[in-house]
């Protein structure tokens, strides 16, 4: 089974490459793994003691956040090495402050694995949810270096738990804790034997807490919505643009803010087709206030841009899962979104408190719309939601700062 991973993995190599010639998410994944070691060399001291934070994208890293900046400002001496597997994570966060060293991750090969532990000489490692490499990991272990999965959660239906997933058991196995969501993934865990687990939550309740009280202000965006009902749609895609056009011309007396998933030219364009009287943020005049609807077609303003709104959209749902519906919830926002979430703890939990609508269609978009509208405490469910759920941060670093 080893051969066969290593072989994807050369495989998933192999394919990036042609990609990149036509992508240009192939092309960032590629260029910036070029001399990576020579790059990690000019940057970090290894004689000098580091915390290596990996996040497969920029959602994981939002989710780990907390944690990173309280470790940084309770252990100021020590280096944050962040490392990303996606370029929607490095090329957005690459700036960031806080860490001593940002960089792609190489693919998870035995001389990378090595090369890279050796190079960042890390005294603990953290990744955050997903990402489950077998080199890394193994190469940790066998360096006693503690390894520790935080916001971890599981599924039945994941191959950990199935008869032919020894290999991947394997992998689960050279993790020294995990800090899982909720019960259910601690119970997972506990059938195929592994028990050194903590249910803390999700830190990404603290994180979007801590944003909602302090958020970014965006002047132009407030006026905008002119003291206006305002629908924030957060994330979106195609199929989820194509319903909010029809809920927009049917409530005219209501601004909509529509933060695409994907703000590329092709993309943007394509919302513009299907709302012409819609505005970009990015040539926002001030004669343009006027308007129903908002294109944001930047990156990075989304989380703060909830607190404008009085209902959220949020996109992902009908394709593979929905985005982040914490952000909106922390800003006493009820959410609607589309059916694919059953693999989002909060997600269920806000449909189950009636913060939250999954819907369908377009019929049932305008029925949900209707609703939140009209049932005034959703919002209030939502946002006592998020700030019960916190505290997950500060639970976890107590537990490894026994390694410091």
């Amino acid at each position: 089974m080893l051969l066969l991973y290593n072989i994807a993995i050369q495989l998933y190599g192999l394919i990036i490459k042609i990609f990149s010639l036509f992508n240009n998410k192939a092309k960032l994944f590629v260029q910036g793994r070029k001399n990576i070691f020579k790059k990690i060399q000019k940057k970090i001291d290894p004689a000098k003691s580091s915390i290596w934070f990996h996040f497969a994208s920029l959602g994981e890293f939002e989710q780990g956040r907390p944690l990173l900046e309280k470790i940084k400002s309770t252990y100021p001496e020590k280096q944050i090495i962040i490392t990303f597997f996606s370029p929607s994570g490095y090329e957005i966060r690459k700036d960031y402050a806080l860490a001593d060293g940002l960089f792609y991750l190489p693919l998870d090969t035995p001389s990378n694995a090595k090369q890279l532990i050796a190079a960042i000489n890390p005294e603990i490692a953290i990744f955050t949810k997903y990402e489950y490499w077998y080199h890394y990991f193994k190469v940790l272990h066998q360096s006693g270096i503690p390894l520790y999965i935080i916001s971890g959660i599981f599924r039945p239906d994941q191959i950990f738990f199935k008869w032919y997933g020894s290999f991947n058991r394997k992998i689960l196995s050279f993790v020294n804790h995990f800090f899982v969501q909720n019960e259910e993934s601690k119970q997972l865990l506990s059938q195929i034997n592994i028990n050194n687990v903590s249910i803390s939550g999700d830190t990404r309740f603290d994180r979007v807490a801590e944003n909602a009280k302090s958020p970014k202000e965006f002047e132009t965006i407030r006026k905008f919505c002119d003291n206006k009902n305002t629908l924030i749609a957060g994330s979106t895609w195609p199929a989820d643009e194509r319903l909010l056009a029809a809920l927009i011309n049917a409530h005219p007396n209501w601004k909509f803010i529509i933060a695409p998933h994907e703000i590329d030219r092709a993309h943007i364009d394509e919302i513009v087709k299907l709302i012409p009287e819609a505005v970009k943020y990015s040539a926002l005049p001030d004669q343009f206030i006027n308007a129903q609807t908002l294109i944001i077609d930047n990156i990075g303003l989304l989380s703060s841009i909830y607190q404008y709104g009085q209902v959220a959209y949020i996109g992902g749902g009908f394709g593979v899962g929905i985005h982040n519906t914490l952000e909106a919830a922390a800003f006493g926002i009820p959410v609607i979104f589309g059916p694919k979430y059953d693999k989002f703890q909060e997600a269920k939990d806000l449909v189950s408190i009636k913060a939250a609508i999954s819907i369908n269609n377009a019929e049932e978009l305008f029925s949900a719309f209707q609703k939140l509208t009209a049932y005034k405490t959703s919002g209030d469910l939502a946002k006592s939601y998020v700030s019960t759920k916190t505290g997950s941060t500060d639970q976890i670093i107590k537990y490894i700062a026994q390694n410091f």
